[in-house]
């Protein structure tokens, strides 16, 4: 049990899990729930004793039982405690102090890196403002490679997500034209299909390959498919760059997706035997979201905050080229309002790359939520001054397949003029090769190269 004292009044937690959910900054996840602060008062006191409680008991008092979830025992079974000794004397108040001090640099918070459970992060952000977890996050540096490198600092790479409502060839061609004239796609042109058709996916794969191919650009591709039905696309010789699957914090959670560590393994084993990147084997791209694990039912009383950090645990045992937390994206059940939604996306990043991953946010909303796009746009440029490694690209903001909102190509080239961000290397080498950059650098495409007209829609036919 622990305790806090607040105008005078005593507060009691039974446990971990519920200190933990007290203390969240309020989201309408974690109120469905039923596991959210009562008042600001008990938040407050909640916050109090978090501060207090040492780092060690998140070692021995695990939130989903050990011996009933295989999240939990990969995250215990695989803390480094050696990396863990230069804070383990510390609480949950003092680890944040520490990290916004001069001592905790690039390169001691690299190596701590594995030495830190999902949960003491979780808890640190809590009792974070917005400031700390950008200020904290800019100082974490974690760089990937495939094709090309993503997360070097000062770089700012953008997923190409050309989606179409029937997966039509010429539609998702005309999409990667318009993304790749505006400097997007060095993180990954990264499809979601329609459907899960292992034949619709094969021929969405080899299009994306021979256009990679024909223009000769340096990055890589992905249909994020299930992990089932890739497996089975790289048995029957399709070109899978990576492999992707959305991934949660909970073992049922997981197992509501389909999937499990073991199947992870062996997609991660697969995916790497091909051999395909020519300058790294950072081969996996997972997607998480806030909430996932309570859609599911899955979520064993814990707020999903703390849980979507517990998902970053599953990730870093693959080493991704690519992790985004989809902020947005399941709806106002669980992240109401823009308000909700920006400080989620910095918990998110903030948690994922403290634990050590490559981390981007789809900087998004549905509909029904109570955000705009000037909730967007905020949230954005706070995340790129965060050192984001990587954000969505998507034709106006609007995917016209999955029906959310989220950000354009345009949305990305502003926000490396105003912060002075440049594309992966390789990538940037690229676009100046087709004369798509200015004599200063800025991606500024005065005219239509010649080897791009093959992705006309016209000459898709």
């Amino acid at each position: 049990m622990y305790r806090a004292t607040l105008s005078h009044t005593v507060h009691t937690f039974d446990d971990l899990a519920t200190l933990l959910a007290k203390a969240s900054p309020l989201r309408s996840g974690d109120v469905l729930a039923g596991i959210a602060a009562t008042s600001s008062e008990q938040r407050v006191a909640a916050q109090y004793a978090l501060a207090d409680l040492p780092l060690r008991v998140f070692l021995d008092d695990h939130v989903v039982p050990y011996e009933a979830d295989e999240v939990t025992r990969l995250i215990s079974d695989t803390h480094d405690a050696a990396a863990f000794t230069p804070v383990a004397h510390l609480t949950v108040g003092a680890l944040r102090d520490w990290l916004l001090s001069d001592t905790a640099t690039t390169g001691v918070l690299s190596a701590l890196a594995p030495g830190l459970t999902p949960e003491m992060v979780a808890a640190v952000s809590k009792i974070c403002g917005l400031q700390d977890l950008m200020l904290i996050a800019s100082k974490c540096s974690v760089v990937t490679r495939f094709r090309n490198t993503v997360g070097l600092p000062g770089r700012l790479s953008v997923r190409l997500q050309p989606n179409h409502p029937s997966d039509d060839l010429r539609g998702i061609a005309a999409s990667i034209l318009d993304g790749l004239l505006l400097g997007a796609g060095d993180a990954v042109i990264g499809i979601n299909p329609a459907t899960d058709s292992p034949e619709r996916c094969h021929a969405l794969l080899s299009m994306l390959d021979e256009v990679r191919q024909k223009l000769d650009i340096p990055t890589q591709s992905c249909v994020l498919a299930h992990v089932t039905t890739t497996l089975d696309l790289i048995r029957r010789g399709s070109p899978v760059d990576l492999m992707f699957q959305s991934i949660a914090g909970t073992e049922a959670a997981n197992r509501s997706f389909g999937i499990s560590l073991a199947l992870l393994d062996e997609a991660h084993d697969a995916t790497r035997a091909l051999k395909r990147g020519t300058i790294g084997d950072n081969v996996m791209y997972f997607e998480t979201g806030q909430g996932s694990a309570l859609s599911a039912n899955a979520h064993h009383g814990v707020d999903q905050q703390t849980l979507e950090a517990r998902a970053y645990a599953v990730a870093r045992r693959y080493r991704p080229l690519l992790v985004n937390t989809v902020v947005g994206f399941i709806g106002p059940e669980y992240l109401y309002d823009g308000k909700q939604i920006t400080r989620a996306g910095l918990e998110d990043h903030f948690c994922g790359k403290l634990l050590g991953l490559p981390m981007g946010v789809d900087v998004c909303y549905t509909n029904h939520a109570e955000a705009d796009q000037d909730d967007m746009d905020a949230l954005l440029a706070l995340l790129v001054a965060a050192g984001v490694n990587f954000v969505m690209g998507v034709p106006g903001a609007d995917d016209i397949m999955l029906g959310y909102q989220s950000t354009s190509f345009h949305d990305a080239l502003a926000m490396r003029d105003l912060f002075g961000r440049r594309p992966a290397p390789e990538f940037e080498a690229w676009l100046a090769k087709h004369g798509l950059t200015a004599a200063n650098g800025r991606i500024r495409p005065r005219e239509m190269p010649g080897p791009f007209r093959a992705l006309l829609p016209d000459a898709t036919q």
